[in-house]
């Protein structure tokens, strides 16, 4: 059984070297700028971008919703032997009202009906606050980190003791609240210890990811694995973007750039199916300058006006992971930006001798066309009360996958 820290005082949460148990024990931060950064990388090795301090630093500065952040190292007898990261994130009734419009008709429930109608009464009360271990704004496994020493039994455990008793000082019991523990490929272990914690596993959106067979060397290549019809289609989408100038921008380009990338990133924020945190208008910028040889940004011009960007992120020796797109609508179908966005990041893991693009969550269905397939991603949530239980039913549900068909372009072996 396990043996949880108590809840202490506000005074005393941030003293260090809370105990866990008789070997491990925590230190708790709640600025990027208050971790010691040597304790920190001593764990990521600076390894994992989407782990630094510095990164993560930028996301507290994220606009349109409260974002806090939460940083533990944990020590196995005052030596750092693993990092756990956690998000706190205030949603308004309107989020959550738009949710249950989709998913409401499909649950027979009273409680929910009422529920519903209370949201359309109250959307501009915070109702929600999600205690997230790992990060929102990327998909991935970015909630903690050990040592390899640290058995998985045994991070689980100490994970999961570490969310008990800073989850109960964040008040979370008190409000419509939930933890959401996210993403793992495969399943976290013990099952029974997330079982007997009332965690219900669930899927969400898959991460499409393409595989750069090995040998190729070029996007002219890589068609030539394709059926005749996926890569006739590939050539008019490359034909349509023809036009279209496309360059890699340093620091002060994007400076310069900087409003007319704010507006098509928005554009793509506005269509999101769930609006979480928007990004702060420097973040490219800023982000450039942080990792200026790891962050890529990519601006693609109209008669040199900047009509979509994309960034990604050269994550290691082996994989280019996309980050953020902004593009114009109105000019999407006549040029394919989007897709041509796609065929530039291949392109540009091709290039760099990458064996892996990670393509993110969405237009599943598009990217399988340009070969990516889907990878499962598995998530653990866990309400904290009777209204959360309520939501936490059509929240799944429209977090979970929705239909689409996977494409396959490539020739049947």
């Amino acid at each position: 059984m396990l043996s949880f820290c108590k809840p202490v005082s506000s005074k005393k949460r941030f003293k260090p070297f809370r105990e866990i148990n008789a070997d491990f024990s925590f230190s708790l931060f709640d600025k990027a700028s208050l971790v010691d950064k040597n304790e920190w990388q001593s764990i990521t090795h600076q390894q994992s971008i989407f782990l630094e301090i510095d990164f993560l630093q930028l996301l507290e500065q994220c606009e349109s919703t409260l974002l806090l952040s939460r940083y533990i190292i944990v020590y196995e007898n005052k030596v750092p032997c693993g990092i756990i990261y956690f998000q706190i994130i205030d949603f308004k009734a309107e989020v959550f009202g738009s949710i249950l419009v989709d998913k409401v008709e499909n649950i027979k429930s009273t409680r929910l009906n009422l529920f519903e109608k209370y949201l359309d009464t109250h959307k501009n009360e915070t109702i929600l606050r999600l205690f997230t271990c790992g990060n929102n704004l990327v998909s991935g496994e970015y909630g903690f980190l050990f040592l390899p020493q640290i058995k998985k039994q045994k991070q689980s455990e100490l994970v999961v003791q570490v969310i008990d008793v800073i989850g109960k000082e964040e008040k979370l019991s008190g409000a419509i609240s939930a933890i959401l523990i996210k993403d793992f490929e495969t399943q976290l272990q013990p099952k029974t210890l997330f079982d007997n914690q009332k965690y219900t596993q669930f899927l969400v959106e898959p991460n499409l990811v393409v595989d750069v067979p090995d040998g190729i060397k070029s996007i002219d290549e890589y068609l030539l694995l394709f059926s005749k019809k996926y890569r006739n289609r590939a050539k008019s989408i490359l034909k349509k973007g023809s036009i279209i100038t496309q360059k890699y921008l340093e620091a002060n380009d994007i400076k310069n750039l900087q409003n007319e990338m704010y507006v098509l990133y928005e554009n793509i924020y506005e269509r999101a199916k769930f609006k979480l945190i928007k990004l702060p208008k420097h973040y490219f910028f800023e982000t450039k300058k942080i990792f200026p040889q790891h962050f890529l940004v990519k601006g693609f011009f109209l008669n040199n006006t900047l009509v979509a960007f994309s960034s990604s992120f050269f994550l290691s020796n082996t994989v280019l992971e996309a980050h953020y797109i902004g593009l114009n609508y109105e000019l999407n179908v006549e040029y394919e930006l989007y897709q041509n966005i796609l065929y530039s990041m291949i392109d540009c893991a091709i290039v760099n001798k990458k064996q892996q693009v990670n393509l993110g969550r969405t237009a599943a269905e598009i990217k399988t066309t340009v070969g990516a397939k889907a990878q499962d991603l598995i998530c653990y949530i866990k309400p904290q009360n009777t209204i959360s239980k309520i939501i936490q039913k059509p929240f799944i549900s429209f977090l979970q996958p929705s239909e689409w068909i996977a494409r396959n372009p490539f020739k049947e072996e």
